[in-house]
């Protein structure tokens, strides 16, 4: 299960994607040297509530953000991050603005407008 791709996040159950979350806390808590106890002490909650959440089992989201916190693995709350899109109408617009060349200017700095062609 630790093998998933992408492409395979909609194939998974509920319950599998739950396991899923629940694995990569237990490897990081285990790769930070913490016990359940000192996790779930740190972050506020329970031992059982922490084990649920390693085990795949509904807990709420406010003790799962706890406990990525106390983790310091809030940074994949980036995913959920909105970001600015430009429409391809505004992107267009926005081009035609942009200048294409310089134009000639006169001595005193004044731009040149009719060459006398």
């Amino acid at each position: 299960m630790n093998d998933i791709s992408g492409s395979n996040w909609y194939a998974m159950t509920d319950k599998g994607l739950s396991e899923t979350i629940g694995h990569f806390i237990q490897r990081e808590r285990i790769g930070q040297n913490k016990s359940q106890s000192e996790v779930a002490k740190a972050a506020g909650v329970s031992r059982s509530t922490l084990s649920l959440l390693e085990r795949g089992e509904n807990v709420s989201i406010s003790n799962f953000i706890q406990v990525l916190r106390t983790l310091e693995l809030l940074y994949i709350m980036d995913v959920f991050k909105p970001f600015d899109e430009i429409s391809p109408i505004a992107y267009a617009k926005m081009k035609m603005k942009t200048r294409i060349r310089a134009r000639k200017k006169n001595i005193d700095g004044t731009i040149v407008s009719d060459i006398g062609w």
